[in-house]
């Protein structure tokens, strides 16, 4: 079978599931949506893999297929790009998500309503999601790939609000879509900009414009290459919650756990970082964006994990890890280190995939707590959620020989080595590595060690969750291992593999001006400093591992082992979301909503109700001289010539017989005249 022409199909089993799902689902069993769902995302997950190793055996390792001519106006079609990027893509989204909807068939299978009807309507949406995001990475043009941009805010709205009856709930579905929004309009005012800079759309056609020669780096300035390219990262901070509008991220966690594990490691969030990547002959024309892309990543990274460190529910700890993982992944893209980036990514998506499904088999056991206040001392009660946590924290420290080590390190080298790297943002990098290890390993202990702290009936029920979700997570676990060994830093000698790997590469990131840096930076490899920071970088992991067991090991009183001046400012979130909401939701929204109001009352109504008065008073004053002037003038000619002509109108009365009367007596008096003479 050529699954490369196929490729078109690997989202469609996903959209036929949920067609399927969310149309007659009411009328299905649990047990067959439960094999429908994953199902769906299990074939495109083999169709997927068909296809990679097809591709492998190309010598251009790009198979594009285009189906037919969508938008015409913008040369956009329904086209599909299958490429090393979107290869690494479609394998994270559909494995990743594959054994995510395995692990949700266990989760929500006491998930109950009319006709179950949220378990269906949970896995319709999951469905849905999985082909946006698909539709997303698989994109031979922009327009295309905003399709699954959209689709996937829509499907976050639906599955973080899934418990429509909570308040809270429906807040942060509106809060993801509205925070979004922002986001998307930067997205879409910069692909209009890339259109009609490059005359296309289409990723091929805009890459081989962008390395024509035709543009000149944008070096020391900031021009229309510049602007498109910050334009198109505004959209990827509101998708990958990045500083300014990383705040919708944490309150995601009201929707069931599956969900966050889905959004957080393979789908939405991971959508940013992808399309910078996608994007990187444009970033590398631009270094003066790509600098701000470097410092809004490490920024983000940093503060994140400032609050993840004294956060108490379990999932909004991982919630604020995310946001700073995503931020290191910026960092990687802004030095010009995109494939790190991605590297980064992959690997991220097994550790975190594992650390939420993990955090949901603990909620599962608790009866649906998530304040690590609560916990502690169930290691043995749950141990397979236990042993693979405890592999997946190891994995996000940086310890070495786990995924987490090998890309996180060589985010690090970059931000040290790369001509657009700087110490500045290595010191960023390093102590988010820190906070990284110690917040992590303070959940570990508040969780599993120490003296139980929830009550008697809910420790007296602790059980391990079912082998529909225990599986997913050992798989998880064994790719929290071995996942990173295939991006090998350099420093431990070349071989054949890495050489390999370095050629598959090649098509999507070989050319352009991030490539020439990251070639110079590899001709002058120092091994040696890069020693020394692969060093600092692994004690400093131990360190943070070792605060955090001195601090919380042994249970105790949680509260004053977590105290400090800053704390409340950390547990309040450095009070963003207080800023935002004097500002925006307050500030602009309902005062100057207000503003506007009074405004539009008592101005611009005050103007057009002035106006009219005005016309009112004009037209009187017109009636009025109209009345007395112009017609009292006209009626007082009549006046007069009615009166002079009185004495006329006696005698000029038009009776014949008048006449005659009148003519007698003349003669009468002219004959008396005489007479009496």
């Amino acid at each position: 079978m050529n699954f490369l022409d196929l490729i078109w199909l690997i989202p469609l089993f996903p959209l036929a599931g949920a067609a399927v799902q969310l149309a007659i689902g009411r009328r299905l069993p649990k047990s067959a949506i439960s094999f429908i769902s994953p199902g769906a995302v299990g074939i495109s997950l083999l169709m997927s893999i068909g296809a990679v190793v097809q591709l492998a055996g190309l010598e251009r390792r790009s198979h594009e297929v285009r189906l037919f001519e969508w938008l015409p106006l913008i040369k956009a079609d329904m086209g599909f790009l299958l490429d090393p990027l979107s290869s690494v893509m479609i394998l994270v989204v559909s494995g990743v998500g594959f054994i995510i909807h395995v692990y949700a068939t266990g989760y929500m299978a006491h998930e109950h309503g009319p006709n179950h009807g949220g378990f269906y309507r949970f896995f319709g949406y999951m469905n849905l999601f999985v082909f946006f995001m698909l539709m997303l990475v698989l994109a031979n043009n922009y327009a295309l790939l905003f399709v699954g941009w959209e689709g996937v805010g829509l499907c976050s709205y639906l599955l973080i609000g899934f418990y429509f009856h909570k308040k809270s709930a429906g807040d942060a579905g509106n809060k993801a879509f509205i925070v979004n929004r922002i986001g998307d309009a930067g997205f879409i005012l910069g692909m209009f900009m890339l259109f009609q800079l490059t005359g296309s759309l289409r990723f091929v056609d805009v890459n081989e414009v962008l390395r024509s020669g035709r543009f000149a780096v944008e070096l020391g300035t900031f021009g229309a290459l510049s602007l498109c390219a910050l334009c198109l990262f505004i959209g990827a901070t509101g998708k990958s919650a990045q500083i300014p509008l990383f705040v919708w991220l944490p309150d995601a966690m009201e929707g069931p756990t599956p969900v966050s594990a889905l959004i957080h490691a393979a789908t939405m969030v991971t959508a940013g970082v992808y399309m910078v990547a996608r994007s990187n002959a444009l970033y590398a024309l631009t270094p003066e964006t790509s600098h701000v892309v470097a410092a809004v990543g490490a920024a983000t990274a940093i503060l994140a994990a400032s609050i993840g460190l004294v956060q108490n529910d379990i999932k909004r700890v991982l919630a604020y890890s995310t946001v700073s993982q995503l931020g290191y992944m910026f960092l990687a893209a802004g030095v010009g280190a995109y494939w790190v980036a991605i590297f980064h990514l992959y690997t991220h998506a097994f550790f975190k995939a594992l650390l939420f499904l993990g955090a949901g088999s603990v909620i599962h056991a608790l009866g649906g707590e998530q304040d690590m206040r609560k916990m502690g001392g169930i290691k043995d009660k749950v141990p397979v959620t236990f042993r693979t946590m405890f592999v997946a924290s190891l994995a996000i420290a940086g310890i070495p020989g786990l995924a987490g080590f090998f890309s996180k390190d060589e985010i690090l080298w970059q931000a040290w080595s790369s001509p657009l790297g700087s110490k500045a943002l290595w010191m960023v990098g390093f102590a988010t590595a820190a906070m990284t290890a110690f917040y992590m390993w303070r959940l570990m202990f508040m969780t599993f060690y120490g003296t139980p702290r929830m009550d008697e009936h809910t420790l007296h029920h602790v059980h391990e969750s079912p082998k529909s979700m225990t599986v997913p997570l050992v798989i998880l676990a064994a790719g929290s291992v071995v996942a990173g060994w295939i991006g090998m830093p350099k420093v431990f000698g070349e071989n054949g593999f890495m050489q390999a790997l370095e050629h598959w590469r090649a098509p999507v990131f070989a050319q352009g001006h991030a490539a020439a840096h990251e070639a110079a930076s590899h001709a002058h490899h120092d091994t040696t400093m890069e020693w020394v920071l692969m060093g600092l970088s692994i004690g400093v992991a131990l360190g943070g591992i070792f605060i955090a067991k001195a601090l919380f090991f042994g249970g105790g009183n949680i509260e004053l082992r977590t105290g400090g001046p800053l704390y409340p400012v950390l547990l309040n979130k450095w009070y963003v979301d207080e800023i935002y909401n004097f500002l925006f939701v307050k500030g602009l929204t309902i005062n100057g909503g207000g503003a506007m109001a009074r405004f539009d009352a008592n101005v611009v109504d005050g103007g057009v109700n002035g106006t009219a008065w005005m016309t009112r008073m004009v037209s009187r004053i017109s009636m009025w001289y109209d009345t007395w002037i112009v017609d009292g003038l006209v009626n007082l000619s009549a006046f007069t010539v009615r009166a002079l002509s009185f004495p006329v109108r006696f005698f000029q009365t038009g009776y014949l017989q008048t006449y005659a009367l009148v003519f007698v007596m003349g003669i009468l008096a002219i004959f008396g005249y005489y007479w009496s003479r």
